[in-house]
């Protein structure tokens, strides 16, 4: 029975991957989710120099939702070097077959600052650069976000593939647009190697009704989390129908049986994100014995046989 999945010239034990921005950009935690038994780790999203992100409380959970407003906190690029470096350090020196490949994250509010922090990922040397387009672009007249506008998010991702150093490029899209098929064609269009779909729903908002205040101090914040898998699910699909290159899904994924829904509707890598908050660091591990179990059941031997199964 075979796991493991090729993507982008990179080979993943599983599809399951630690999405951007669950534990940081620290080497030991990336190294420690990959020994738990994720197929692939991402870091969060690196600016070029030290962001502050939002004031406290920044964070908040149900049985049915995860919402944050944490604004993106980082060190910059400098930092990730040092940690991701150590990360890598660390791969390498594991058995062929045993290693766990990493997806670097940037971000930007700029397309010369998205060039430049391109060019600097990838010098660290990443098995996958991933681009997070979700944050506004500062220099546009409505400051909309780089992937709420099809030029935008072709144009970033042109800049990108131009200083990637052949590392192959992820765009990671957001699910609150109308055409979310359409930007992932425009930037399949200009050199896109994959597509990561989505990044969380909103924005939302909580209510503390005990003092009438929205629990985040940003007020409003990105919803993830089981409530949202329907709608993500249906992104991926709409994604895998309008491109020919490989796509990472993610959004509520908490089961082994997600896993496969997500790889049924396109995906062939599957993120994990707020499912840390739910099953703890160990839902890698657990995840991929409830995928084996199903495909023993269903006597599926290769799991790259389901990938697109329902896309028609």
């Amino acid at each position: 029975m075979n796991t493991s999945i090729d993507f982008c010239g990179a080979k993943f034990p599983n599809p399951t991957v630690l999405a951007s921005g669950i534990l940081g950009v620290i080497g030991d935690s990336l190294k420690n989710v990959a020994e738990i038994g994720a197929g692939g780790v991402t870091s969060k999203s690196v600016w070029l120099e030290r962001h502050e992100g939002h004031k406290n409380p920044t964070m908040m959970g149900s049985e049915h939702f995860y919402i944050n407003a944490v604004g993106l906190p980082d060190g910059g690029i400098d930092k990730a070097r040092e940690e991701l470096g150590k990360y890598l350090e660390w791969k390498n020196s594991q058995p062929e077959g045993k290693r766990v490949p990493l997806i670097g994250n940037i971000v930007a509010g700029t397309i010369a600052d998205f060039e430049n922090i391109a060019g600097q990922m990838a010098e660290i040397g990443p098995d996958i650069i991933e681009v997070n387009i979700s944050c506004p672009n500062v220099e546009d007249e409505f400051g909309r976000p780089f992937a709420c506008v099809t030029a935008d998010a072709a144009e970033v991702t042109r800049i990108v593939k131009s200083v990637s150093k052949n590392i192959p490029v992820a765009i990671k899209l957001s699910p609150n647009v109308a055409n979310i098929g359409e930007i992932a064609a425009a930037c399949e269009k200009q050199g896109a190697d994959a597509i990561t779909a989505v990044n969380t729903f909103g924005p939302g908002m909580v209510i503390d009704i005990d003092t009438a205040e929205p629990i985040l101090a940003n007020k409003v914040g990105g919803v993830s989390g089981p409530g949202i898998k329907p709608l993500a699910v249906k992104r991926v699909w709409d994604v895998a129908q309008a491109v020919s290159i490989p796509v990472i899904g993610m959004g509520g994924v908490l089961t082994g049986r997600d896993v496969i829904e997500f790889m049924m509707a396109g995906a062939s890598l599957v993120g994990i994100g707020a499912g840390v908050f739910y099953r703890g660091s160990e839902i890698f591990s657990d995840v991929m014995l409830e995928v084996e179990e199903w495909m023993k059941e269903n006597g599926v031997k290769d799991l790259s046989e389901v990938i697109g199964k329902a896309v028609k």
